[in-house]
C-alpha cells in the first residue's frame, strides 16, 4: 500500500455521462473498452487546461470504482515521491497533470519505478498531460521511453454550439433544465473556457434551488450579476 493515505474524492459530475463526447468519441470509446475488458497497457490523454482531462480521467475511475487510484499531481507534488509507493496495488492507476513533475529527479525516478511496477503486475495507467511525452520535458530519457509506449488521445476543444450542447447536457444530468437562450447567454457573459461556465453553472444550480426559479435570462443576469 501507499505510504500515505489517498482520501481524494471524485468530482460527483465527473461521469461519461455528463461529458460530451463530440470530437472526442475515439478516446471515449477507447476508454470505455479499458473498463470492459478491464485490461491493458493504459493511455495517455493530452490537451489545454479546461478541455476535460480531469473529468475523463474520474469519470473512468468513477466506473472501476475501488479498481483504481486517482492522483492528481498538482495536490501531492509537495507531499514527494514516496506517495507512488505501492500503487500498483490497484488494477488502474490514473495520474493527473503528471508533466507537473517533468525535470524533478526525484518524481521522474519514482514516476519510472511506479511504470514498470504497473506493467509487471499486469495493471493500467492512464495519464493526462499538456502535451505528448515526448515534449513534456522528462529529464529522464527511460521515463520518457516508458511513456512514449502509450498511446496518446488529444483532447478537443469545444466549440461555441458545442459549449452551449455541453452545459444542457451537465445541466441535465444535475437535474435541470437551461434553455438554449439562457445557455447562450451565459457563453456570451462569462469566461468561456469549461472550468469557468461549470462553476456558474453549480452557482446557478445552488441559486435555482433557493430561490425556487427556472433557469431562464433574467435569472442567469440575476445571479451572474452577483459574481
Amino acid at each position: 500500500m501507499s505510504q500515505l493515505a489517498l482520501p481524494l474524492k471524485l468530482q460527483d459530475h465527473a461521469v461519461f455521462e455528463s461529458f460530451l463526447a463530440t470530437g472526442n468519441e475515439a478516446l471515449i470509446a477507447f476508454l470505455q473498452d479499458l473498463v470492459s475488458d478491464g485490461h491493458g497497457l493504459g493511455g495517455w490523454l493530452r490537451g489545454g487546461a479546461a478541455v476535460g482531462k480531469t473529468h475523463l480521467l474520474q469519470a473512468f475511475c468513477e466506473r472501476v470504482q475501488s479498481s483504481a487510484q486517482y492522483l492528481p499531481m498538482g495536490d501531492v507534488v509537495t507531499a514527494g515521491a514516496e506517495i507512488l509507493d505501492g500503487l500498483a496495488s490497484r488494477q488502474f492507476v490514473c495520474l493527473d497533470d503528471v508533466d507537473i513533475v517533468a525535470g524533478n529527479d526525484q518524481w521522474e525516478l519514482g514516476l519510472f519505478r511506479l511504470f514498470n511496477d504497473v506493467v509487471d503486475a499486469g495493471g493500467t495507467l492512464l495519464c493526462s498531460a499538456s502535451a505528448a511525452p515526448r515534449d513534456c520535458g522528462f529529464e529522464l530519457a527511460d521515463l520518457e521511453s516508458r511513456f512514449s509506449l502509450l498511446p496518446v488521445y488529444q483532447i478537443h476543444p469545444l466549440g461555441d454550439s458545442e459549449r452551449i450542447e455541453a452545459l444542457q447536457l451537465r445541466a441535465g444530468h444535475r437535474g435541470l433544465e437551461l434553455p438554449v437562450e439562457a445557455a447562450a447567454y451565459l457563453l456570451n457573459r462569462s469566461s468561456r473556457d469549461m472550468a469557468s461556465l461549470y462553476q456558474i453553472l453549480d452557482k446557478l444550480d445552488s441559486e435555482a434551488l433557493i430561490a425556487q426559479r427556472r433557469l431562464t435570462i433574467p435569472f442567469v443576469r440575476e445571479v451572474i450579476g452577483k459574481l
